[in-house]
């Protein structure tokens, strides 16, 4: 399981968006070349706030490892090979028709792969429904300073 912290920077309904700062584990991930987190950015994402965490507060958030091994496959990995199918599937078909291979492969590639895009976003938003592969707040590691000023003062 991947684990992280961040701070929620403002909650809504039952959800909460925590900003996440790099970590000692972000320079042995293999995707660190293309992340946005190693270029100085913070990364901006959505959980479920089962906890009633507020504002401010500091969470420890965390994804299944086995999560974000689909997840980069179907993202990355299908629609590449349905690209290379489709463009196959286009240059075996204007052959068969004597059409140029070239304008074939391109059109089949670029076909199979809308249709795998479609078939994506579907898989995303039945994941989305069901609340797989996204990140889950563990726990409160530190609740917000302006809340432990706000009880200080209030005990007083």
């Amino acid at each position: 399981m991947v684990t992280e912290e961040g701070v929620i920077e403002r909650v809504f309904k039952q959800k909460a968006e925590v900003r996440i700062q790099k970590s000692s584990s972000c320079a042995n991930c293999e995707s660190r070349d293309g992340c946005e987190i190693l270029s100085g950015k913070e990364i901006m994402i959505e959980v479920a706030n089962d906890l009633q965490a507020k504002a401010g507060d500091h969470v420890e958030i965390s994804v299944p490892a086995g999560s974000l091994l689909k997840l980069s496959l179907l993202v990355y990995l299908v629609p590449i090979v349905a690209l290379v199918i489709g463009a196959s599937a286009g240059s075996l078909w204007a052959q068969s028709f004597g059409v140029g291979s070239t304008l074939a492969s391109i059109v089949g590639g670029g076909f199979l792969m809308g249709i795998t895009f479609l078939i994506l976003r579907k898989i995303d938003r039945a994941a989305r429904d069901k609340g797989r592969y996204y990140p889950v707040m563990k726990r409160i590691i530190s609740k917000a300073q302006a809340a432990s000023h706000y009880n200080a003062d209030a005990s007083a």
